[in-house]
């Protein structure tokens, strides 16, 4: 039976950094000799609220130090607070000030999630030699393409929601502002203003819409090869960062420095983005079946790496997926997995895919001459967010799985329709659409979404992304488009493992906004951010022998019975 320690406490340490500036840190000791591994979480949303309390007690009394620290600039630590950019340093000077304590034995390992999990992964290329292991939760590693400038839109929903909570040194209250009204505010610029108060990021942002040497500190993508720590990693199938965890798991098994680094582990449930809360999603329940007790199989990774333990940590699957549709946990080896048949969906219609009573097909047969599809996209009248992998107020925009129907009845929502599966179908990997289109503007959006249509019309999304036009070809040199060209634009919608029962149908939405979760493309071509001015677009959608759009859907063969 595991020693069960009481607790000492010692608060508002100051740690000093490199540049002199003291962070506020809190320790939570075994009440006993030591010295103990330790558990390091870093945080800009105080080291004294009642979860992290109660997990730092729970640390201690399991026999680990836990050292809790407000990042820079937030609540009671010194400096000036710009996210992301000083944790790479911060972390691993807390890490060397951590391995020359007296009650730590020099073996470190770092919890925590979003933010918690950013300062895990920025730290971890500097290698301090007393960092062990990580177990990052539902955090990418690049944040121009994914936190600030998916697709080349600006992420509208989160900057705005986690901006101004997090734009002052303590938690500022979101519930009272029109966020409908503010969503809406041109220039984007302007919305800060517009809400009442100053987020020095959110310009600075808006600032720098190429991915350049502005965001090169924060692309740990580029610095796998510099990670020589074990990292455990979880998310979920409606986390906003899913996308970006594989790219991880992958990254760091081509490129970790060390064999450990090289072993990743990754666990993915039908969860959003504050993970196995509930077994709900949105307006899915998955049953009992989701709920893992993430907590335990953090607490045995450290254990393992930490305390040296003999358990089963290394013996799990690299993988651990839930499987939507099916709902239960499958373990896999790799991403993509190695048995995925990839099949070309291909989109037909007669010109009319508008809505889903719109005659629009999709099967594997390649088009024929099929005349295209048209739709005006108008920013004034964008297409409403319903659910997806959002952060970080579903209040404001709700995340997860919901009934699309409301949003297929728009005349500017294109929708491709499977006739109903006869057998089951488990799509289970990356998702891409290859969209041929073509734009009467010099700018403009392309998102597509796919969708699980029940027997009874209920059209639940599963993932869904989107491309802004001048970063077709690149996010470091951006062109407009000529609206007398036909061009191929590559969709990364997103992965998910979902396995389509009999009777129900596989539907692709195609359209040009997806909003406030992303801001909305004004058509005029000018500078991201900075434009008042609105102008609709015709929007082309080809589907020919020569222009075959399709979704490329990654199909996983059922086992023979």
């Amino acid at each position: 039976m595991d020693t069960y320690y009481d607790v000492d406490l010692r608060l508002n340490v100051p740690v000093a950094m490199r540049d002199g500036v003291c962070l506020s840190t809190d320790i939570y000791l075994p009440r006993a000799e030591g010295p103990f591994p330790v558990v390091l979480i870093r945080t800009p949303y105080s080291n004294n609220v009642e979860d992290l309390i109660r997990k730092g007690r729970q640390w201690a009394n399991r026999g680990y130090v836990c050292v809790a620290q407000d990042v820079r600039g937030r609540w009671d630590s010194d400096g000036e607070y710009r996210p992301f950019f000083d944790e790479a340093e911060d972390g691993y000077d807390t890490q060397q000030w951590i391995g020359a304590q007296p009650w730590s034995n020099g073996r470190i390992g770092m919890s925590g999630g979003s933010y918690l999990a950013a300062v895990q992964w920025l730290s971890a290329p500097l290698r301090s030699e007393y960092l062990k292991c990580l177990v990052p939760r539902v955090m990418c590693n690049n944040y121009f393409q994914e936190l600030v400038f998916p697709g080349g839109a600006f992420h509208l929903n989160v900057a705005a929601t986690w901006g101004m909570r997090t734009r002052a040194r303590t938690a500022q209250s979101i519930d009272f502002h029109n966020w409908t009204e503010a969503f809406h505010t041109l220039p984007l610029t302007a919305m800060a203003e517009h809400l009442g108060d100053d987020v020095g990021f959110w310009s600075e942002w808006l600032d720098h819409p190429l991915e350049d040497a502005y965001w090169e500190p924060l692309d740990v993508t580029k610095q796998f090869d510099q990670i020589d720590v074990p990292v455990l990693e979880m998310t979920g199938w409606y986390d906003l960062y899913q996308r970006r965890a594989f790219d991880n798991f992958n990254g760091l098994r081509q490129s970790g420095q060390t064999a450990e680094a090289r072993n990743p582990k990754l666990i993915v449930g039908p969860w959003p983005h504050l993970l196995n809360q509930c077994t709900c999603t949105g307006e899915v329940d998955f049953g009992a079946r989701s709920l893992l007790d993430l907590d335990a199989i953090e607490n045995e990774w450290f254990d393992y790496w930490l305390k040296e333990d003999s358990n089963s940590a290394l013996d799990a699957a690299p993988l651990r997926l839930f499987i939507m549709g099916s709902n239960q946990w499958r373990n896999e080896q790799e991403w993509p997995l190695a048995r995925t048949e990839w099949q070309d969906w291909y989109f037909h219609s007669a010109g009319n895919a508008n809505t889903a009573i719109g005659d629009g097909t999709l099967s594997r047969q390649q088009p024929a001459d099929e005349p295209p599809d048209h739709y005006i996209y108008d920013p004034q009248f964008p297409v409403r967010t319903l659910g997806g992998a959002n952060c970080c107020s579903p209040h404001v925009v709700p995340w997860g799985p919901y009934d699309q129907r409301q949003i297929e009845m728009r005349s500017d929502v294109l929708c491709f329709t499977s006739p109903p599966l006869e057998d089951a179908v488990e799509v289970t990997g990356p998702i891409r659409v290859i969209l041929y289109a073509q734009s009467d503007a010099p700018d403009t959006d392309w998102t597509a979404k796919l969708v699980d249509v029940r027997p009874d019309g209920c059209a639940l999304n599963l993932c869904d992304f989107i491309l802004r036009a001048r970063y077709r070809e690149s996010f470091t040199q951006p062109s407009l488009i000529d609206p007398a060209t036909v061009y191929e634009y590559t969709i990364e919608v997103g992965n998910t493992a979902n396995l389509f029962q009999p009777g129900h149908r596989i539907r692709v939405e195609i359209s040009s906004s997806n909003f406030p979760r992303f801001d909305r493309n004004p058509n005029t071509g000018h500078a991201i951010g900075q434009d008042a001015e609105l102008q609709a677009a015709r929007q082309t959608i080809y589907h020919s022998p020569e222009y075959p759009s399709r979704m490329v859907l990654p199909v996983i063969p059922t086992p023979a019975h």
